[in-house]
């Protein structure tokens, strides 16, 4: 035996078509959100990827951001300084001194890899956007760019008031308070007697 089908509903012609109508009339009375830009800069999030800054003086010519590069679009050159000795008779050093800090952005996928794995805090992101070329060799940017770009990172938000404390500062807190009580115990306790003080008076009978 074969299952009945139940019967469908009969629709009313040109109902579709009232309803597509309907929403257009309510879209027409309604106000646009029309973004004015470049009038009016957009309001982008605090974490936005827009290009990667650079702070020279902390980089140490570590080549780690350009090894764990993806698309190997991070050129450095650099040459090696001999510092003299902070001391008499100690021994010269030498240290890497940037010639070269480079980023093809036509190459970048804007992964974030050297931004996390630079050891020295050397790299960050920017929200900066507008760096558009017209021609893609131009998109390779030298240090001197990405140093001025470097002055529109955000500051970083302030930490969630119920977060844990991170180990850093926790250790260097608890370091801290070790000091301050070394200290206030070495300035309470009295003073020894100065062994280079007058000497005792003679005994009685006894030469001078």
């Amino acid at each position: 035996m074969t299952g009945s089908h139940p019967p469908s509903r009969s629709r009313i012609p040109g109902s579709g078509l009232a309803k597509g109508l309907a929403v257009t009339l309510r879209t027409m009375t309604k106000r646009a959100h029309t973004a004015q830009y470049p009038d009016v800069q957009p309001e982008l999030p605090p974490r936005s990827r827009g290009v990667i800054g650079l702070f020279e003086e902390n980089c140490t010519v570590c080549m780690l951001c350009a090894r764990e590069c993806p698309d190997w679009c991070i050129y450095i050159d650099s040459h090696k300084e001999t510092v003299p000795a902070a001391v008499p008779g100690g021994r010269e050093r030498s240290r890497n001194v940037l010639d070269r800090f480079a980023i093809d952005f036509s190459l970048c996928m804007y992964c974030g890899i050297c931004i996390e794995v630079c050891p020295f805090d050397a790299l960050f992101w920017s929200p900066e956007f507008e760096y558009a070329e017209t021609d893609i060799r131009d998109l390779t940017h030298e240090r001197d760019k990405l140093r001025e770009w470097m002055w529109t990172v955000p500051a970083p938000p302030a930490p969630d008031p119920a977060a844990e404390e991170p180990k850093e500062l926790a250790a260097a807190r608890k370091t801290a308070e070790k000091l301050a009580a070394a200290r206030a115990e070495a300035e309470q306790a009295p003073a020894a007697p100065d062994a280079t003080g007058p000497a005792a008076p003679p005994a009685e009978g006894g030469q001078a």
